[in-house]
């Protein structure tokens, strides 16, 4: 493990001995200068993990004035920089305005010896952590950016990293002409993504035909997909073009594929198989070329064992599956959905917003579309407040005192999100901030990508 490097400006040469012995037992680098311009000087010229400064450098100052000039310098220069601010003249006002800049740190001399090393390891490694977010952060843009830039998204609003893994591989696959069935819960999406494959296709010059499976009758089903003849059944008075001749050399989208009857799946497979298919009454082989893209909310593979869905056709349909998570797990997604259904100049106050990401979703992006045109009609301004939003919270079935949760528990979490800490606070049932000062408390170092 490198050691940890710390710069020290304070024009007391006692004071810079000081804290470099203190330094070098706690096993850490230590250069100190004694002006501010020798240590913006030394900052251009190495990296340092933390900067101790004073606040006080001509003999006459006590305002502290030079030590903020200073601080807000260093900022302008390394804004990542954690930093310790230490005086003889400590002043509360001066101390509060300086932490919130944030990552900073004030302590009063004489300091104890204890408390600037905790200091020292504890906004080292918070900086460290917010270094890793902020470089994972970056790199989920840059994938953002390059699927906006290299395909069709369809307008499609979303932010976690669920839905971003989810549209890769939707992207990747597009272009390949075989079979997709797109999983996932009632409302979540699904339709938005058989159009982002299609989009993406070979064929998206095509036509594409949606046809939801799960509205239509047996009877009129087979009619709908495969067409009929005249006086194929009663009221037929002429001649039905089914919806895959009407999609032939482009896409058909079939949604809830898992109510067609095993009568029209045997009809489907043959499709599949031969590109040919007859119309209900006739006699005539028909032979059509369709890219096919199901969607479905049912249990497919429990299908095939209660014998209401061919295992034949699972595998036919399912070459590539896109499974589409529902929206409670993929809690980054809901504020920026909701923004996308408001409509000038209605906006989202901090607490509706709060609000909405607390809620668990089960009716998906579809309740949440309802959930803001509501909200639209019944608040009493254009600002939409957390009473406007016509949801109930449930109480979280196990909640975690903050004081049980262990540092092998926070350990795990951060290896288990791969050192991000939103997502180890998620898992462990903690705020980012919560989490940042358990952190904190037991020292723990951040988690390498």
């Amino acid at each position: 493990m490198n050691k940890k490097s710390i710069l020290v400006i304070d024009d007391n040469p006692d004071i810079g001995m000081a804290l470099s012995v203190l330094c070098t037992i706690h096993n850490m680098n230590c250069v100190s200068v004694l002006t501010p311009q020798d240590g913006l000087a030394k900052l251009q010229q190495q990296p340092f993990d933390l900067v101790i400064q004073d606040m006080n450098f001509s003999s006459d100052m006590t305002s502290g004035d030079e030590g903020i000039a200073l601080f807000h310098q260093i900022r302008d220069f390394a804004s990542d920089i954690p930093i310790i601010v230490i005086t003889a003249w400590t002043n509360l006002e001066t101390a509060v305005d300086l932490v919130r800049c944030g990552s900073a740190d004030y302590l009063a001399k004489p300091w104890d010896d204890e408390k600037m090393i905790n200091s020292i390891n504890n906004l080292v490694e918070l900086g460290e952590l917010q270094q890793g977010n902020r470089r994972v952060a970056s790199k989920k843009e840059q994938r953002i950016n390059a699927l906006n830039t290299n395909y069709d998204l369809c307008d499609i609003t979303f932010h976690s990293d669920e839905m971003l893994r989810l549209l890769e591989l939707t992207t990747k696959v597009a272009h390949a002409d075989v079979p997709i069935l797109i999983t996932g819960p009632n409302g979540a999406g699904k339709e938005k993504i058989a159009q982002i494959v299609q989009k993406n296709s070979s064929v998206a010059s095509g036509p594409f035909i949606k046809v939801n499976v799960g509205a239509l009758s047996k009877d009129l089903m087979e009619a709908e997909l495969f067409g009929a003849e005249i006086g194929a059944y009663t009221g037929a008075t002429k001649t039905r073009i089914g919806r895959f001749e009407r999609a032939n050399n482009g896409t058909l989208f079939l949604d809830e594929i898992g109510n067609l009857s095993l009568d029209g799946q045997a009809k489907l497979l043959r499709v599949l198989e031969t590109g040919e298919l007859e119309r209900i009454g006739g006699g005539d082989v028909i032979t059509v070329n369709v890219r096919i893209i199901s969607a479905t909310n049912s249990n497919l593979p429990q299908a095939i064992i209660d014998g209401e869905f061919r295992e034949d056709l699972f595998y036919r349909l399912n070459v590539i599956e896109l499974d589409l998570t529902p929206l409670c797990d993929r809690s980054d997604d809901v504020v920026p959905l909701a923004n996308c259904f408001l409509i000038a100049p209605f906006k989202l106050s901090h607490s509706a917003a709060e609000k909405l990401s607390l809620y668990h979703w089960p009716g998906n992006v579809r309740e949440l579309q309802n959930i803001i045109k509501r909200a639209m009609l019944t608040c009493a301004d254009s600002m939409i407040e957390a009473h406007d939003i016509d949801i109930k919270l449930k109480e979280k079935a196990v909640i975690m005192n903050v004081d049980d949760i262990s540092h092998e528990s926070i350990v795990n979490a951060l290896e288990q999100a791969c050192g991000v800490v939103s997502l180890a606070a998620k898992q462990l049932g903690l705020s980012r901030s919560s989490l940042y000062r358990r952190m904190k408390k037991f020292n723990i170092e951040s988690v390498t990508q």
